[in-house]
């Protein structure tokens, strides 16, 4: 995301053109979201230094493409129907579930917000295409500033040369004909899964080669769970805030997302509690160590009461371990303490050493994990077992745990830095900060500072995206390791005043 350059009239495009296709580039790359609120005109035209009469303008050619529409009284919003100007953009259109009330109905526009007083009556569809915000923003990165709304570690952080090193060792003609030239296992490299069995024991996980499954990274995995345990119109349990794209991925699968507030020490038990005896979920997705946004982690005592609620309701947990790697060994786990009696463990590689080799794997009981083989063999049939291998070198060799061990030195104190960058320019913490995400109180819409702060080059993580159906806050997400540069926080500042 470059700098959006100042408006100015050329001879080949009029301030109202260059105005609509800013706007039409964002709406297709998913950086306004559907259902989002574009400026009122007037405040459009002082932000962009237009007239109103090119802000009208402007908008009419966004109608005519079909990618707005107008609501009388209430102002411009990007459409939530498919249209053919969205049409192989927009991901999957959003399901309504009949007769449920929406988290926030009648509330005021004050932002910061709190969960439903009633969930167990909630029961959410979440929204695929605010899934893809980030996520796009990752594939479309168009500026050289660090971006705070990143979900994983900048390239420079990864950088390495036992990488290729390992790359090498299995790209030699003998390796290239023995992984190649025919199907590998279905579960994975062999090799791989034991140097996973032996890493796993670090934490005292104690499982045997055998009963791990190789995936295509994380979410893969959780998709494998979710394919095997459920089907259309099952209740899960997905804690919020949490990660979208599990929201979205559930939804479009025809699952009825049931969030359970995150707290400090873990999930709010009450919630889980009434869902159970209410809408007998089938499944918890949860992440316990680190949690996606917040930096939470799970108390011993309250995952002990979470494997009481799933022996007594008889329903499964998925613990999604995505940033164990940067958590002590000791952190409490719900599938050691669990022994993988009801819980299905998954944790994948990306956030630490390398996001596209697109590594993951998950462990359950023996009697699960057959059923979980037999997804994967539908969807994939194998995994490459080539990066797989490379993989196993690097953990053998000791080098991904000295790899680790740096990151997270580093991590230590960027995050010191970030912090105080954050409270020095006017935010709060609305979490303890821990792990790779700072969770922030912005103290205004953080919706209409992104769109903002899209002007200025930078992508934000608003907290909205981290909600099951998007609404306002005054939340965002960051990544420290990308916060801390001054230059970005007096930017926000600079924006946030000015809202």
């Amino acid at each position: 995301m470059a700098t959006a350059s100042p408006l100015t009239r050329t001879a080949s495009q009029t301030l109202t053109e260059q105005l609509a296709e800013r706007f039409a580039e964002r709406i297709r790359t998913r950086l306004l979201a559907p259902g989002a609120r574009l400026p009122s005109v007037r405040e459009c035209a002082r932000q962009q230094g237009v007239s109103p009469h090119t802000v009208v303008a402007a908008y009419d050619q966004l109608l005519a493409l079909g990618l707005v529409e107008a609501r009388r009284q209430r102002g411009f919003f990007v459409r939530q129907e498919s249209s053919p100007a969205l049409r192989g953009h927009a991901g999957v259109a959003p399901r309504a579930v009949p007769g449920l009330r929406e988290p926030g109905e009648g509330a005021a526009a004050g932002l910061r917000t709190a969960p439903p007083t009633s969930p167990v009556t909630t029961v959410l569809a979440a929204k695929p295409a605010d899934a893809s915000t980030l996520i796009r923003g990752m594939f479309h990165r168009r500026s050289d500033k660090p971006q705070p709304g990143m979900g994983v570690l900048p390239p420079d952080w990864l950088e390495s040369t036992f990488m290729p090193a390992a790359v090498r060792r299995v790209t030699t003609t003998a390796a290239l004909q023995e992984f190649s030239l025919q199907y590998g296992d279905p579960a994975g490299d062999a090799g791989l899964r034991r140097s996973l069995a032996h890493k796993l024991a670090g934490i005292q996980l104690e499982v045997g080669p055998e009963q791990i499954v190789s995936t295509v990274g994380a979410t893969h995995a959780l998709d494998i769970v979710s394919r095997t345990l459920l089907r259309a119109g099952d209740p899960v349990m997905v804690e919020e805030p949490g990660w979208a794209v599990e929201f979205a991925r559930l939804e479009a699968l025809g699952m009825r997302v049931l969030p359970v507030p995150r707290r400090a020490d873990g999930p709010d038990l009450a919630v889980m509690q009434r869902y159970c005896e209410v809408h007998a979920p089938k499944l918890f997705v949860s992440v316990s160590v680190l949690h996606n946004p917040t930096g939470y982690s799970l108390t011993p005592a309250a995952a002990h009461r979470v494997l009481q609620l799933a022996q007594q309701h008889d329903f499964h947990i998925v613990e999604d371990d995505t940033y164990s790697h940067l958590a002590p060994a000791h952190a409490t786990r719900l599938s050691v303490l669990d022994g993988l009696s009801r819980t299905i463990y998954v944790s994948g590689f990306a956030k630490v050493l390398a996001p596209n080799w697109r590594i993951g794997f998950m462990t359950a009981a023996p009697a699960l994990l057959e059923r979980l083989q037999e997804t994967k063999l539908l969807a994939t049939l194998t995994t490459p077992a080539l990066l797989e291998r490379a993989l196993a070198w690097c953990i053998d060799q000791g080098q991904l745990r000295r790899h680790v061990e740096r990151v997270r030195v580093r991590l230590d104190g960027a995050r010191a830095r970030a912090v105080k960058l954050a409270l020095a320019h006017g935010c709060t913490l609305a979490a303890e900060p821990a792990g790779l995400f700072g969770w922030l109180d912005t103290g205004v819409d953080t919706d209409a500072l992104t769109q903002r702060m899209l002007d200025e080059g930078y992508l934000l993580a608003p907290g909205s995206l981290f909600h099951a159906r998007r609404q306002p806050t005054t939340l965002m997400r960051i990544n420290f390791a990308t916060t801390q540069e001054a230059a970005f926080w007096k930017v926000l500042a600079r924006v946030r005043d000015s809202l």
